[in-house]
């Protein structure tokens, strides 16, 4: 019984009650240290010079848990991308209402950003042939192109609307999760601040 209660004494945890700092992270009370300016190890060698300074390009992916709706910002651009499922039938370019609803979402933030370019891509799996797929592809993007026209009814934006059949998969398609990835409709457009 001795040896329990030594062991449990031994083990027992002691609370804090500061916040916790990561190791090597402590404040320290020295000044940074200088550096000299002259010392021929920071100096580049005669005739190079530092490349031109560059924002680099940031993206920010947002995606909903069922994988249905997913939203990429970048410093230039954003784009949505909807999965097949959620826009259209099986083997079908007829967009539903709910379909109709979620792109008039989309034409809301068009308007937004004031695009006048706006690129509506369809893309497909590698089920079935790959002309069914370019067709299919093309149809569904050629519906989702019309809800947007009318959405925006404004003659000033041009549309580049493209079927790309089972090109450009972003998943693997031998499995279904990644097949149902790749049936999808893209649709991009200039972000206001990069025009």
């Amino acid at each position: 019984m001795l040896f329990a209660t030594s062991l449990y004494a031994a083990t027992a945890a002691v609370a804090d009650d500061g916040p916790s700092t990561p190791p090597g992270t402590e404040a320290t009370a020295s000044a940074p240290v200088e550096l000299d300016p002259n010392d021929p190890d920071l100096k580049l060698p005669d005739g190079a010079t530092l490349a031109e300074p560059k924002v680099l390009d940031i993206k920010q992916v947002v995606e909903d848990q069922s994988g249905d709706e997913r939203r990429e910002d970048t410093n230039s651009d954003v784009k949505f991308a909807l999965q097949a499922e959620v826009l259209f039938g099986k083997d079908s370019a007829k967009l539903g209402a709910q379909a109709k609803a979620r792109i008039a979402t989309i034409a809301e933030e068009i308007k937004t950003q004031n695009a006048t370019r706006i690129r509506v891509f369809g893309f497909t799996d590698n089920l079935g042939s790959s002309a069914h797929g370019d067709v299919l592809s093309r149809q569904r993007a050629n519906a989702v192109h019309g809800v947007l026209e009318q959405e925006l009814n404004d003659s000033d934006v041009t549309y580049e609307v493209r079927g790309y059949g089972e090109q450009y998969p972003i998943a693997d398609n031998s499995t279904e999760a990644g097949r149902k990835k790749n049936r999808r409709v893209e649709i991009s457009f200039p972000r206001a601040e990069s025009r």
